[in-house]
Formats: structure tokens, sequence, C-alpha cells
């Protein structure tokens, strides 16, 4: 009884304490950018090997060996294949708070074409069997790179702080299925449940040295829904003896606009987005399915229930009314990722730290985003959660851009890439402080 007390009382003192002041860290900070200097030369060329090797989601071998490599020679303790590739380093440093730092490290089905000398020039199969190219088009390479850095400088600072290290390398972001995988494969179990959990990503419209953030939800519930139209095939010149699935599908497309402009509050975002459609062999051949796969963004878990209700009524009446048999219709629930909501209360603790050590006029806050991201799923587990973007444009390109000039390639796109220096060293430090906030001494 006397032990549950004290536990009580101690979780608001961590949750509120500040063991190492954004003051004391700006002390710190000469010696502390001193050793990420020097180490950059090492962090740029493993950035530069990850980002020339990348692989797709659940197939990130080598990345996750390269990483695990790196982690232990930082001193770490590292388990591979949790939930997949899923690297996961503990460094234990006497008694605190277990602090998470997560970093993504799969590759997008892109072919590269940035111009760069280190550019990805790998062609792979995707889950289909379609010879795709691999690129990091969301920075993903950046990422890793600073997870490296950030373990590599507070292992050599283990004398200012306290606490436990747990550094995760997690596959298959981009699917929304990595971090569901890794946390199925008994993440909490086998290495406990951390106090706290931190992550950076790549934002390719803000300049580097910058940061930004937001408090209390910040991006969607994402799902993904596949639709199968059954018809009844024939010739295209009898259509009278058919029922045709490619226009029963461009009913149910067109009718899917009418959840958001005429059944969602104006007021709620919601996105529903066909992404693919196909049907259909030659010119004169009328099919008998056609596939629609489709992409769904809400910002309430009572909202998306309905949205999903809706899609399968739409599909259902079309089929019907065409007097066709009833679709298939599959709402992928390994690639659902629900929303990311950064904790109010560390979130604020986090910004007045960042505003003191890197400078308040480069902190900044970001709007709501109907993008996706499952480090949603750690935070699901009641684990409070701050995620912070980190600029990586060339600040002559962003101004020019800004100006009217030639818009900045954006990720997910073939032209993307994060200018390396500065934005590693500046992702090392900032993670490297806000590990020190919570756990320093």
């Amino acid at each position: 009884m006397i032990r549950s007390v004290i536990i009580v009382l101690l979780l608001p003192a961590f949750a509120f304490a500040e063991p190492l002041s954004a003051p004391q860290i700006k002390e710190l900070a000469p010696g502390i950018r001193k050793q990420i200097d020097a180490l950059y030369p090492q962090l740029d060329a493993f950035y530069k090997t990850v980002h020339a090797n990348p692989e797709l989601a659940q197939q990130e071998e080598q990345t996750a060996g390269r990483l695990a490599k790196e982690l232990k020679a930082a001193g770490y303790e590292v388990t591979t294949r949790i939930g997949g590739h899923g690297v996961v380093a503990i460094l234990k440093n006497g008694p605190g708070p277990l602090v998470m730092v997560r970093a993504d490290m799969d590759a997008l089905p892109i072919i590269e074409n940035t111009g760069l000398s280190y550019a990805s020039k790998v062609k792979t199969r995707d889950a289909e069997g379609n010879e795709v190219g691999i690129m990091h088009a969301c920075g993903h390479d950046i990422n890793v790179a600073c997870l490296v850095g950030t373990a590599r400088v507070l292992a050599s600072m283990k004398d200012r702080w306290s606490g436990t290290l747990m550094l995760l390398g997690q596959p298959a972001e981009e699917t929304g299925a990595g971090a569901r995988l890794m946390i199925a494969d008994g993440l909490f179990q086998k290495f406990a449940k951390p106090d706290v959990a931190l992550a950076l990503h790549c934002d390719s419209r803000i300049p580097h040295g910058y940061v930004n953030y937001r408090e209390g939800q910040m991006q969607a519930n994402v799902d993904s829904i596949d639709i199968t139209v059954h018809g009844k095939g024939g010739h295209g010149a009898a259509p009278h003896t058919t029922i045709d699935p490619i226009v029963l599908a461009a009913r149910i497309v067109l009718d899917l606009q009418t959840i958001v402009s005429r059944e969602r509050d104006p007021l709620e975002p919601v996105v529903v987005t066909v992404g693919s459609i196909h049907g259909g062999s030659k010119h004169n051949i009328i099919p008998k399915e056609v596939k629609l796969q489709l992409t769904v963004r809400t910002t309430k878990d009572d909202v998306r229930q309905r949205v999903l209700d809706s899609i399968a009524r739409i599909a259902k009446a079309a089929a019907m009314g065409a007097k066709a048999p009833e679709p298939t219709i599959k709402v992928d629930l390994s690639h659902y990722t629900p929303a990311l909501v950064c904790d109010p209360a560390l979130t604020q603790k986090m910004v007045k730290m960042f505003e003191h050590v890197i400078g308040a006029d480069k902190v900044l806050p970001r709007g709501m985003s109907l993008g996706g991201e499952d480090f949603s799923q750690f935070v699901r587990q009641g684990i409070p959660g701050f995620y912070f973007f980190l600029g990586t444009a060339d600040p002559k390109r962003h101004a020019e851009a800004k100006a009217g000039g030639k818009p900045l390639a954006l990720t997910h796109t073939d032209a993307y890439f994060p200018v390396p220096e500065p934005t590693i060293k500046t992702g090392v430090w900032a993670m490297t402080s806000a590990v020190l906030h919570l756990l320093g001494k």
C-alpha cells in the first residue's frame, strides 16, 4: 500500500518536473554542438548510404542491420527483428524515467529524380509483384541518421542524465503497419512501457534550422479500403447482355463524393479519395469486375465509423440498383493508422525548451494535417507523446518559392531531397535537448 502511494505521488512530479532546465541545456550547447560537428562526417556518410540503399516497408533488413551496428557501437544493448525488422536499443543509466525515441526506416516505391550523386538506383518488386523504383522520398534516412547522432551524444553524456533510453528503428511507417507490428510482437512486455515517447520527422516546406510542432491533434485517422465491384462480363457490342462493372464503379466513385459534400458537417474535416481504379483488358470486352482502392481521412473516431458505414452503404446500393452481385468491401485494418495526438503538457514543456535553445523565431506552430503517422499507435497505448517536424529546405530556395518562384519539391515526390547539413545537426541537437530536458541532472 505504501509503495502504491509513492508511485502515485511521483508520476505527476515527473510529468511537470524539469530535471535539466532549458537555460542549463543552453549552457551545455557549445560542448554538445562541438561533439555533433565532430560526429557529422560519420552521420553524413551513414545518411548517404541509407539514402542510396532504400528498402520498402517490411523489407528493411539492410537498413535495420546498419542501424543496429551503429547503436551497438555506441554502447546500447540492441535487439533486432521486433515486429519484422524493428530495432530496439536500450541504454540503462541509473534510476529515472524510461524515454523512448523512435525513427522510421522504410522508403517509398518511387523512381528517384533528384540528380544527387548518391541518388537511389535501387529497384525491387512490391507486394503485388510489380517492379518499382525505391526512394527515400519522405526523409526517413534523415530520421535514422538523427537517431544515431542522438544515441552517440547521449551515450557520451551519461554523467549528465539518469534513467533509461529506448531507441526504436521502426519499420513500415509508410504502410501504417510498423508500430502496430512492434507492439503486437510484445515490444512493451519485452522492454517495459516508456513514460514518454518522442519522434521527429522531415518537413520539406520549412528551411533547415527550424522545427515546427502542434499541440493536441496533429494528424488524422487513416483507412485503406478495397472495393471489388462485381458485374457480368460480355462483348462490348452487346452491353444489354451484361452488367457493366465499369459503369457501376464510375457511379460509386461519383456517389462517394456526397459523403463529404452532403453527409458530413462542413466543420469536420473528412477526405474520401479513390486513388486507384482497375478493370478490363481490351477495348471491346466488358469485364466481370473492377477494383477500387480508397484512402479515407477523418479526425474523430465516431466520424470515422460513420464514414466507413456510408462507403459500404453507397457501394451496396449502387450494386442493388443495377441488379449486380453485392460488392466486396474490405477495410484493411493492417494498414489503419489512428489519429496522432501530441500530449498538451509535454508539448508545451518541449516547445518552451526549444524556444530557449534553438531560438523562438525558429520554433513554429503548424496547422492540422490529414496526413497519417503510426507513431500514434504508441501514443494510443497511454504513453504521452511529442512529435515535431524538422525543416529540410534550402533557405534560399524556400525564400524564392515563397516569393512566387519555383515551388519546393514536397515529400513523397521524386524530386524531394533534404539538405543534409545542417538538417541532421539540428535534428540531433533538438532531440538530444528534448531527452536531456526529461532525464538530465
